[in-house]
């Protein structure tokens, strides 16, 4: 039997495939199903700095800045104890998941500012997470800011919680830096113990009949993955940060690339919010075939084989792959002839 376990994070799992960051684990059903279906470990839904400060501003607003004008009365507003942050929910559900489930649990902090909500990482550690994914969503848009400027506000905030935690860090990254392998190399120097890639921004766009902008929530296909393969094949080797692939990772095929890439644990979310946590073992039997049939023994000896330092052509994944396939196009026929 092919041995399906891989470290992550410093972390011993079963298996590769870890449940992202999505609805399903604010259900303890739902999340024991991902477990009965082979999750490995899982990823919270994310806590949103917006959230916390948007939280916040309410209560100064109503809680703690609001006088009523009587002194009876003004026993009868409600108080601030008795409120319950989306904070609060967050620390709950990480104790409730952690009673329920065997799996490595690990929250997940979505923000774009290095102050004070950051600081919080100290009681999620403290709630239980074994480890902590930090998600920076930020959109340059700011026509006077540098890319250093860019990457130093994940730098800063990635310092900043370190300085509060001591378990494992994993930050999720974007596709955009001019040059990813010496970011990634800045965040392991910070103290990061993983990178994610890749944080999947979603587009707004344009409603024609009344020139609206709306948000659409697209789900990912099995060829955004490939982006995300490429980059785990270029640093497999070169750094010593835990890799994770997310995004497009759909099938047995898009994870095994994953892994062949150099990837330690694939990530899913939209195939399980489509097909439900079935998905996730359909998934992992696709793998456990695939190697036994490839006489393959382990997911440890599969890692990597295919990334770019142990082909023979490394430039497969550099810029004279883009000249090839363009190259080799041929049009249908009876176009541009």
């Amino acid at each position: 039997m092919v041995d399906l376990s891989t470290d992550y994070l410093g972390l011993k799992l079963k298996n590769p495939l870890v449940p992202s960051a999505s609805p399903l684990s604010r259900s303890l059903d739902e999340a024991r199903k991902l477990e009965d279906a082979g999750a490995a470990a899982l990823v919270m839904y994310s806590l949103f700095e917006e959230a916390l400060r948007s939280e916040e501003a309410m209560l100064d607003r109503f809680l703690l800045d609001q006088t009523i004008g009587h002194a009876e009365a003004s026993g009868f507003m409600p108080a601030p104890h008795a409120y319950r942050s989306s904070l609060d929910h967050y620390l709950e559900q990480i104790h409730a998941l952690k009673s329920s489930l065997e799996i490595p649990v690990i929250a997940s902090l979505n923000g774009v500012s290095p102050s004070g909500w950051i600081e919080l990482g100290a009681e999620l550690q403290q709630a239980g997470a074994h480890a902590l994914e930090l998600n920076v969503y930020y959109v340059a848009g700011n026509i006077e800011q540098t890319g250093h400027d860019v990457e130093q506000r994940y730098l800063d905030l990635l310092r900043a919680l370190r300085a509060r935690v001591d378990i494992p860090i994993v930050m999720k990254l974007a596709p955009y830096f001019s040059s990813l392998p010496h970011f990634v190399r800045q965040v392991e120097k910070a103290g990061a113990q993983g990178v994610s890639l890749f944080n999947r921004f979603f587009q707004p766009d344009i409603y024609l009949e009344d020139l609206s902008i709306v948000d659409q929530l697209r789900l990912s296909s099995s060829e955004d993955s490939l982006l995300a393969m490429r980059w785990i094949a270029i640093l497999y080797g070169r750094t010593r940060l835990s890799l994770a692939a997310t995004g497009g990772v759909h099938t047995a095929d898009d994870a095994l690339k994953m892994l062949l890439a150099g990837a330690d644990v694939v990530h899913m979310a939209s195939a399980l919010l489509q097909h439900g946590p079935s998905r996730l073992a359909e998934v992992l039997d696709g793998i456990r075939v695939w190697m036994e049939t490839n006489e393959y023994e382990s997911v440890t000896q599969m890692k990597g084989s295919l990334s770019q330092q142990h082909q023979k052509d490394p430039s497969v994944f550099a810029r004279e792959s883009y000249i090839r396939v363009l190259d080799s196009f041929s049009p249908p026929d009876g176009v541009w002839r």
